[in-house]
């Protein structure tokens, strides 16, 4: 028997989910780049290119407080008070800050009013629903579209990386999603017996998604980050592309990421998420999280706010 702690702090959760141990009913063909029985680990070939323009792209969320809204007929409907901040960290040599957004919503169904208090206003965003189940869904929605606009406005790059599968807005040609915690499996067997055996900074063959309603079709392959290899999932993470693009091209952006994403993975000693949570990344999420503000006093603001309306 051999036992592997992992490095991920379980502050976070585990980065592998029971589900991604499990089939999955996603269509899935891994044909794409090689036949299925010739899969393998694929590593770049020598004097591939790193890319040296990039821009990172991250979102954080927090609720509030759930609140309950009584219209005038006296029926009751349940929403949220939420934060969520999206910003774009680029890197070119350097790495700078060079979009940060936050908003405040009370997400409810409709009618509604902003809820106005001292320390910030709560725009009334409309919700199809007051499932407070499904409300944090459509959160995170908002802050999806958020960061689609972040990367309009940010300056020019050659490839933008979406921390998280690809949203609404983002699945095109110069966008890659990257996927850090394992929720879903995809493919044959073969897939996880080969991105378990990868050598770090080697990959997968690439796969095409499609017959998910939730999703639009793209293509993923799985990457293994710097650090040490105490287990098959060490250093694993997902990358997503859009399918319009000609699989020729992905499987050029993939091996060029191979030997670009090493030089920004986090290391234990800086990061509770090392080697997957990059370092840009880590930045960028902590410098929003500071600007969503104090929950414990956004909290009371709201508390005093509701008191006078």
């Amino acid at each position: 028997m051999r036992i592997a702690v992992e490095t991920w702090s379980p502050d976070y959760g585990a980065p592998v989910g029971d589900e991604a141990l499990d089939p999955s009913t996603t269509e899935v063909d891994e044909s794409v780049e090689v036949p299925i029985d010739h899969w393998r680990p694929l590593a770049a070939e020598a004097g591939t290119e790193p890319i040296d323009d990039l821009l990172f792209v991250d979102g954080v969320r927090r609720v509030e407080a759930h609140v309950w809204i009584t219209d005038d007929q006296g029926v009751d409907r349940q929403g949220i008070c939420a934060s969520y901040a999206a910003g774009a960290v680029h890197c070119n040599g350097s790495a700078r800050l060079v979009e940060a957004r936050v908003e405040r919503v009370l997400l409810a169904p409709p009618p509604g009013d902003a809820l106005v208090t001292r320390h910030g206003t709560f725009a009334f965003a409309e919700a199809p629903t007051d499932d407070p189940g499904r409300l944090p869904l459509v959160l995170q929605e908002r802050m999806g579209a958020l960061e689609a606009e972040v990367v309009r406005a940010a300056p020019d790059h050659q490839l933008v990386v979406v921390d998280g599968p690809l949203k609404r807005g983002q699945i095109e040609p110069g966008s890659v999603g990257y996927v850090k915690t394992h929720r879903q499996a995809y493919g044959q067997p073969v897939v996880r017996e080969t991105l378990t055996a990868l050598a770090v900074g080697e990959r997968t063959p690439l796969l095409h998604i499609t017959g998910d309603e939730r999703i639009a079709p793209r293509y993923t392959w799985y990457l293994r980050l710097p650090g040490p290899i105490r287990h098959g999932w060490a250093g694993i993470v997902r990358l997503e592309a859009a399918a319009s693009a000609p699989a020729a091209s992905v499987i050029v952006l993939a091996d060029r990421l191979c030997v670009t994403l090493g030089r920004f993975a986090s290391t234990e000693q800086k990061d509770p998420r090392a080697p997957q949570n990059l370092y840009p990344v880590g930045g960028l999420e902590r410098e929003l999280r500071r600007r969503l503000g104090d929950p414990m006093l956004l909290y009371r603001a709201l508390r005093r706010a509701q008191s006078v309306a």
